[in-house]
């Protein structure tokens, strides 16, 4: 019998996936020269990449806490884009069950609590003269701006990068106390594998480098 297979396609992948033997992961043709520069700089900046990895709020509110301290003493070249998609809930370590839940007891209840807003303590006390930007996800575009102006309000950071859900690939605004700043993408980059990640990065490092020449 012979060996079926068939092709998934993930951004810039071409998966063939053999139900019997080993799969095969190729680059698109379309986007070979974009990934292969992307891992070349990877691989040439490897060395200086320091990766802490976290599976739980706990370890990430740590590292953040701790990273930070340590990173203080270089005030305003020190940057926070803090892109990590925690949740807004969560249960604590303490309320987790420590057996198996029995379908026995019936219905299942959670109650979830609000996870701990940590963007004031790393603004206040943790870094507070590093650059620091924010993320701020929503579905409702009405919002979107007036949330992460409320942000800055409260927090007193330097920016928030604003996305819609459905649209967060192709598009993002940049809020400031200053100005508001949208990035967008063509349908045609995207085919050719850009990402808003290149732009987006491009103009925060811009931004943090006019910071760092304005508190010199």
């Amino acid at each position: 019998m012979k060996t079926a297979t068939w092709v998934r396609f993930t951004g810039a992948l071409h998966l063939q996936v053999e139900i019997r033997g080993e799969n095969d992961i190729r680059v698109k043709p379309e986007v070979a020269s974009h990934v292969g520069h992307v891992a070349s700089d990877f691989a040439s900046h490897r060395a200086d990449l320091f990766q802490v990895p976290f599976t739980s709020l706990n370890d990430y509110l740590h590292w953040l806490r701790a990273l930070a301290e340590a990173l203080s003493t270089h005030a305003h070249h020190v940057m926070f884009y803090l892109a990590a998609a925690v949740s807004d809930f969560y249960i604590p370590a303490d309320q987790m069950p420590e057996h198996k839940i029995q379908t026995s007891e019936g219905n299942l209840e959670l109650s979830l609590q609000l996870v701990p807003k940590m963007l004031e303590p790393l603004v206040v006390h943790w870094c507070p003269l590093a650059f620091i930007v924010s993320f701020k996800l929503e579905t409702d575009p009405k919002i979107l701006v007036p949330k992460a102006k409320g942000a800055l309000l409260r927090y007193r950071h330097e920016l928030v990068i604003g996305n819609i859900l459905e649209r967060r690939k192709k598009e993002v605004i940049l809020v400031s106390a200053e100005d508001e700043m949208p990035i967008s993408l063509s349908d045609a980059e995207l085919g050719q594998g850009v990402e808003i990640e290149a732009p987006l990065v491009a103009e925060v490092a811009r931004r943090h480098e006019k910071y760092i020449a304005q508190n010199a």
